[in-house]
């Protein structure tokens, strides 16, 4: 159970188009106008993560080779997105907000991030703590995602608020860049681990 903690710690910390668009909404508009994006994120992040136990994970499950090209994608998409922060300069690697933050926004960002599958497939269809209880391992997965999500997510809101005002070097910029791409390199790693555990 430890190791899905840290991996789900890792998945949800580590820069994607939730955590950044937070940032950046928070750096836009102000913490507590942006709570209702992080609310939209929050019910997007759990259909999505309904979706995959009532019916992707099945599949993936039951078909070896489905579930190696899905974990390959994952790691290939968070690999990706390592290199495009830890390459991204002086500029802290946040997305723009152009829009003021809402409910719905946030819905439809989780609908089309595959981040989003890509971290509650891993988490849903890996790390697996109570094989013999199934109800009993998604339950607590479930439970303990939304624990971490909850305030991962609001310190990211209030990240953003706080670095917008702050006039930061540029070779801090830079550390900050490459520290989010090392935790998402963690990520992979332990993605990867946890695929070669679940193959002996």
């Amino acid at each position: 159970m430890l190791t899905y903690v840290a991996a789900v710690i890792l998945l949800i910390i580590t820069p994607g188009p939730g955590v950044l668009s937070t940032a950046g909404f928070g750096a836009a508009y102000g913490f507590r106008p942006s709570l209702r994006y992080v609310l939209g994120l929050f019910l997007g992040t759990n259909m999505v993560m309904f979706a995959v136990i009532s019916g992707l994970a099945a599949v993936v499950l039951s078909v070896p080779w489905l579930r190696v090209v899905l974990m390959a994608g994952s790691v290939g998409y968070l690999l990706y997105l390592a290199s495009k922060i830890a390459f991204a300069g002086t500029r802290i690697a946040f997305i723009e907000a152009k829009s003021p933050p809402g409910i719905m926004g946030g819905i439809l960002l989780q609908a089309i991030n595959p981040k989003a599958y890509a971290v509650n497939t891993s988490l849903m269809t890996g790390f697996s703590f109570a094989p013999d209880n199934l109800l009993f391992e998604i339950t607590s997965k479930v439970l303990i995602t939304n624990a971490i999500w909850i305030p991962i997510h609001l310190a990211w809101l209030w990240g953003g608020v706080v670095l917008h005002r702050l006039d930061l070097p540029e070779a801090t910029h830079r550390k900050i860049n490459y520290l989010m791409a090392a935790s998402m390199l963690g990520v992979v790693a332990l993605a990867l681990w946890s695929a070669a555990r679940g193959a002996a």
